[in-house]
């Protein structure tokens, strides 16, 4: 409801909707210190009747309050074009910073809107409403299964083309390329291919593939903040395609990176190829925890608890669980024909994690660095397939794998 204006300003305002002297202003105007030109009504009907219109002055306002609050490169442009933060896990969108006790030098940035996916890709049941139906009802989420030759083959096409989106990821990874600019890449990479991005809109999560730089875990939220010299950046991509998903992630340093950093990158993926090294039929999925766990202790640096691998084929998460840390309680054992991922977080720091405001980026609680790699495997009566392996056209750019 409109307020009264002070009084010695009566006689030089204006009615913003049909020009008769103003007697009354906007209460939200007042609040945003706008100008009182165009923000005064003669009555409350005219105000009413100018509301559907007049309110855009506000938004507006916040824009523009926005753009001049952030850092140099993030202006008008960008908060015009609908750039917002992330809250609700990814249900909400707000125009200011949430209040968060950020546990290392990242903070929360600006997201662009959602993208979107041509009407002729298969999409799976969450892309509309979040929401998915078929993966949280499933009897999979207890039993694990035992693929078909046909969804074994399914899987391997599926898997291949994850591996080329993510390798499209890597290179194009620089310092001063956002991470909304890496999710660009990835979604138009799976479309490309025939894909669905399938982290889009899984329950409400808003882009396409998990971004996660420095002390974020893993569920990284692409957005606008630029990738520095001496980042490190872990993209996550998981494909769905004919019905069925295929994921992985790699860890990537940005230009000139720190001894520390190049270490924890290197170990983590000493962890992952170690755990895949004893995937045959027999073993106990909580024994991959223990390899893991070992490896990571034996560099002075600790494993995730809150995180684990799990089951994965015509549904994106299910039966078994893969936890990466000793003494785990894994049920279960290897049979051939299983799917699933190995995805080790490893910290530099305590292994304890925080979320922030977005209510999906996991960060390490004492602010330190982590990394992470995951692969999809296949059980084989004889061992293991890595079916997300990197290719012969893959980037080289891990020093530890150069010839």
């Amino acid at each position: 409801m409109a307020g009264e204006p002070d009084a010695s300003n009566v006689a030089t305002l204006s009615c913003a909707r049909c020009d008769k002297p103003a007697l009354l202003q906007c209460p939200k105007c007042v609040e945003l210190k706008l100008p009182r030109e165009g923000a005064s009504f003669c009555t409350q009907d005219c105000f009413k009747a100018a509301w559907s219109s007049h309110k855009s002055v506000h938004v507006k306002a916040q824009l523009s309050s926005i753009a001049n609050s952030l850092p140099g490169d993030q202006n008008s442009d960008l908060v015009s074009q609908g750039w917002l933060y992330c809250v609700r896990r990814g249900q909400g969108r707000t125009h200011k910073l949430p209040h968060f006790d950020w546990t290392g030098p990242l903070k929360q940035y600006l997201i662009s809107p959602k993208r979107s996916v041509p009407a002729e890709i298969e999409k799976p049941d969450w892309a509309i409403d979040g929401t998915p139906k078929i993966e949280p009802n499933s009897d999979l989420q207890h039993v694990v299964e035992i693929k078909t030759p046909e969804q074994i083959q399914r899987m391997r096409e599926t898997c291949k083309i994850a591996r080329e989106v993510l390798d499209a990821a890597a290179r194009v990874i620089r310092p001063g390329v956002t991470t909304d600019e890496i999710d660009r890449v990835v979604h138009e990479a799976t479309i490309a291919a025939g894909g669905y991005p399938s982290p889009l809109n899984y329950y409400f999560f808003p882009k396409s593939c998990c971004t996660s730089v420095n002390e974020v875990i893993c569920h990284g939220i692409p957005d606008a903040r630029k990738l520095e010299d001496g980042d490190i950046v872990n993209v996550d991509v998981t494909v769905c395609y004919k019905g069925c998903h295929g994921d992985l992630n790699e860890t990537y340093f940005v230009g000139n990176v720190d001894e520390a950093s190049r270490q924890l990158v290197k170990c983590t993926y000493e962890c992952l190829e170690k755990a895949i090294a004893i995937v045959k039929p027999g073993v106990r999925f909580r024994e991959i925890g223990e390899i893991v766990n070992r490896h990571a202790t034996m560099s002075g640096l600790s494993v995730v608890r809150s995180y684990c691998g799990h089951g994965i084929g015509d549904l994106f998460h299910c039966a078994p669980n893969i936890p990466h840390y000793a003494r785990n309680k894994a049920v279960g054992v290897m049979k051939a024909g299983q799917t699933f991922t190995i995805e080790p977080m490893i910290n530099a720091g305590l292994w304890r994690d925080r979320t922030w405001p977005d209510g999906w980026t996991a960060v390490t609680a004492d602010g330190k660095r982590s990394a992470q790699f995951e692969h999809t495997l296949l059980v084989t009566e004889t061992g293991v397939e890595v079916l997300t392996a990197r290719l012969p056209s893959s980037p080289d750019v891990f020093p530890w794998l150069k010839k």
